[in-house]
């Protein structure tokens, strides 16, 4: 495994600012409040998050699987110079609830133009009025879509496939890796959620303003109400993850000031002990979600230009 050391470092002084000025009042917090007004306040974070290439196309479309599964809205993006086949699969994060197709809108166009390759993000349903397993079904059904090429696209797809998101929309890539490993050559896990378990080291040293244990809960409470479900491995595809285990080309990527660490860290070893090449990034001075203050924290953009990096290498090694 290319490893990355976790050390102890104070929060990037930019973000520790913004922290600072989030409501110190408890009922201002996202956990008291409806899912409306939740959603809302995750779309106003995305003037903090520095635009990507204009140079790239983007255009709304609906994957239609093939098996006839419910057809998913999703956002395609190509760069003007395509140097090579492949497609990137993206799932933004959002607690499954919250976030849409704008909130990965940046991160996407720096893949597209960085890879030079097909980049579909994907517009899945959420919770509370879609309840787990419809995230999983809708990633599912637009990996399905890619793979047979795009049907009723003027322009398909091709090549290898790679998917990535981040927090929950990193659970979601990793459920499709674990469940189509035949058809999937990599994937790319930002701070992802991986596992249900609530009371691991970091929730108790790690929780910020950012994120923390108590919008875990609501976020879980919300999308998979029944506790006795949350161990399924489409829940916490951690636990699947066994000495044997079929899964691509890994990154994940793991920050310092967040609860998900102790998960993330885990997710390389386990993958990493199955067989699988893994890459682990390491960022001991940011939280949960920097992807989403870009223009605001130099150290999260550097990140993302490392992340970015690291992904055009993985999609290279990908296409063989």
């Amino acid at each position: 495994m290319t490893r990355a050391t976790i050390t102890d470092a104070p929060l990037d002084a930019a973000l520790g600012q913004i922290l600072a000025g989030l409501p110190r009042d408890e009922a201002q917090r996202m956990i008291h409040q409806s899912v409306d007004v939740a959603r809302e306040r995750i779309r106003a974070t995305l003037s903090a998050c520095a635009p990507g290439p204009a140079s790239v196309e983007a255009a709304e479309a609906v994957a239609r699987p093939p098996s006839g599964a419910p057809p998913v809205p999703v956002r395609v993006y190509r760069a003007r110079d395509r140097r090579g086949s492949g497609t990137l699969i993206h799932f933004h994060g959002g607690g499954w609830v919250t976030g849409d197709l704008d909130y990965a809108d940046a991160y996407c166009r720096r893949i597209a133009d960085a890879t030079q390759r097909t980049v579909v993000s994907v517009d899945y349903r959420l919770a509370p009025e879609h309840r787990f397993p419809a995230a999983v079904d809708d990633a599912s059904a637009v990996v399905e879509w890619v793979a047979a090429g795009g049907p009723g696209m003027a322009e398909g797809f091709g090549g290898a496939i790679v998917v990535g998101g981040d927090s929950s929309g990193g659970n979601l890539a990793a459920v499709c890796a674990a469940a189509s490993s035949a058809r999937i050559s990599g994937q790319v896990l930002v701070g992802p959620v991986v596992d249900s378990d609530l009371t691991t080291q970091s929730y108790a040293t790690r929780s910020t303003g950012f994120l923390g244990v108590d919008e875990m809960r609501w976020f879980f409470d919300h999308y998979c109400p029944d506790p006795a479900l949350r161990s399924d491995p489409r829940i916490a595809p951690l636990r699947a993850v066994r000495p044997g285990t079929a899964l691509p080309r890994t990154i994940v990527v793991a920050c310092g000031h967040d609860p998900l660490r102790d998960e993330g860290l885990a997710y390389a070893d386990a993958a990493e002990a199955a067989g699988t090449p893994v890459e682990l990034m390491a960022f001991p001075e940011l939280p949960h979600a920097f992807l989403q203050f870009t223009a605001v924290s130099p150290a999260a953009a550097a990140a993302q230009d490392r992340i970015v990096d690291a992904v055009v290498r993985l999609c290279d090694a990908a296409a063989g």
